[in-house]
């Protein structure tokens, strides 16, 4: 498996990062370290959290993701062969959907997840939201202090407006802060407009890698949910009634088109369209079962044809 390297940074990741949202949430810490020992042992080394992961489950505070991966770093006494990512700028209480990145939040929320994860640093620290208040050299500033104490390796940005991404890549390079190594948006063969549109070009000009979420529009691309009836088939169905129309069955069509050609399954189709685009460095996937991960780390060895790409282009035409 060949190790991509994470912009301008020394760190090297293969092209599969683990999505810890699950973690507290869909799965327990029993079964989130079934997945985990398992995701390692296939040689993955990526797993990407955030301090607000699973604060929407009743009764948990959020941190749940990060103290589950903290628990199976500690136990596995692994810390070493890890790529962990977290986040920060996320409302912790389930009931709030405040943005948060001035230099106070910053400072203060690395020091609960670090606690959580258990370690001394983060390989790289995101910011999840932009709060569009907060001057971009000052959340920079932030990340240079942490960076100078050996609490935060590198840094990277989730959700940016195209400006503000822009806005703070030259803040850094003016004034010689830390730049934004990666970028994470929602991104997969459904859900293309936006970044393309917007980020992507910014990231592949400026050599940022792109980590994706919502790599399989919240399963809907698994090919698992093929109508409404489907929809109770995880906690998760509610949100893939938006798939559920002409253009998503015309793009099911094409992956059910291509899996069989390539005899692999729609999922890893999925993943495999994604990393043949550009400046994709790891597509975030989730599992709760090591059937379904299995599944997923297969994307990385299948090699879709030009035909094939174009064929799934084609059907998610925007």
């Amino acid at each position: 498996m060949i190790k991509r390297t994470l912009g301008n940074s020394d760190i090297t990741v293969a092209p599969l990062a683990f999505g810890g949202n699950v973690f507290g949430w869909t799965v327990d810490e029993q079964q989130s370290f079934t997945l985990l020992d398992a995701f390692v042992e296939q040689g993955f080394n990526f797993i990407d959290t955030a301090n607000s992961y699973s604060r929407w489950v009743p009764g948990n505070k959020g941190g749940e993701s990060e103290t589950i991966i903290g628990n199976w770093v500690k136990s596995r006494n692994n810390r070493d062969k890890v790529i962990i990512a977290t986040k920060v700028g996320s409302a912790m209480n389930s009931t709030s959907d405040i943005k948060d990145i001035s230099r106070a939040a910053i400072l203060r929320e690395v020091e609960g997840s670090l606690k959580r994860l258990q370690t001394d640093y983060i390989d790289l620290y995101q910011t999840h939201w932009d709060d569009n208040i907060t001057p971009v050299e000052e959340t920079l500033e932030a990340y240079a202090q942490l960076i100078q104490q050996g609490k935060v390796r590198i840094i990277g940005a989730s959700n940016l407006s195209p400006k503000r991404l822009q806005d703070s890549l030259d803040a850094s390079e003016r004034s010689e802060l830390p730049r934004y190594q990666t970028f994470q948006p929602g991104y997969n063969l459904y859900s293309r407009k936006e970044f393309e549109t917007g980020t992507q070009r910014i990231c592949v000009e400026n050599n940022i890698s792109v980590i994706t979420y919502y790599s399989l529009a919240s399963g809907f691309l698994t090919g698992k949910y093929r109508s409404e009836a489907d929809l109770n088939k995880s906690q998760r169905g509610g949100g893939i009634k938006q798939y559920l129309n002409e253009r998503g069955f015309r793009i099911l069509k094409a992956l059910d088109e291509v899996a069989a050609q390539t005899n692999s399954k729609p999922a890893q189709v999925s993943l495999a369209w994604l990393l043949a685009q550009p400046g994709i460095c790891a597509p975030i996937a989730s599992a709760t079962t090591l059937e379904q991960l299995n599944d997923l780390t297969a994307s990385v060895d299948l090699q879709l044809s030009s035909q094939q790409l174009n064929l799934l282009n084609q059907a998610s035409v925007y």
